[in-house]
């Protein structure tokens, strides 16, 4: 968790007041799955924001937004999938529980909203920061 307190402090993310633990939990039923832990350590610690990670532009919804963006873009549409934020344009970054129950970041496009249009962008949370943190970029084909 050391490394995400650190990218988050590099990019002066901002602190999250006050108790989360309700709307965590208003999360977690609408997506039917338990978030991550990084994920949840964010949630609790940080705000929404928006920032340059590394080459790319990021915006990460905050813990009072997540429903209701998730609602307003129809990503509850999407199975064991929660939008947790954009890249700004037209691509929405997801976390996804897989069939093999195992977490993954995602990109994928707003306008169709089907899995076979998620990129890996990290294999946690945490490892999706890593990456753009040390410079890697994300492209959609």
């Amino acid at each position: 968790m050391e490394v995400l307190i650190n990218i988050l402090k590099r990019y002066n993310w901002p602190v999250q007041h006050g108790d989360s633990s309700t709307l965590i939990k208003d999360i977690e039923s609408m997506v039917g799955f338990i978030l991550p832990i990084d994920y949840t350590l964010f949630l609790n610690n940080y705000a929404g924001f928006e920032s340059h990670v590394g080459n790319e532009y990021i915006k990460l919804w905050g813990v009072d937004e997540i429903v209701e963006m998730n609602t307003f873009y129809g990503l509850t549409a999407l199975s064991s999938t929660i939008g947790i934020g954009s890249n700004g344009g037209s691509e929405f970054i997801a976390i996804e529980l897989t069939d093999l129950q195992e977490y993954r970041v995602v990109l994928s496009p707003f306008i169709d909203l089907d899995k076979s249009c998620n990129i890996e962008v990290g294999t946690s949370f945490i490892d999706f920061l890593a990456r753009l943190d040390n410079g890697n970029q994300w492209t959609i084909t």
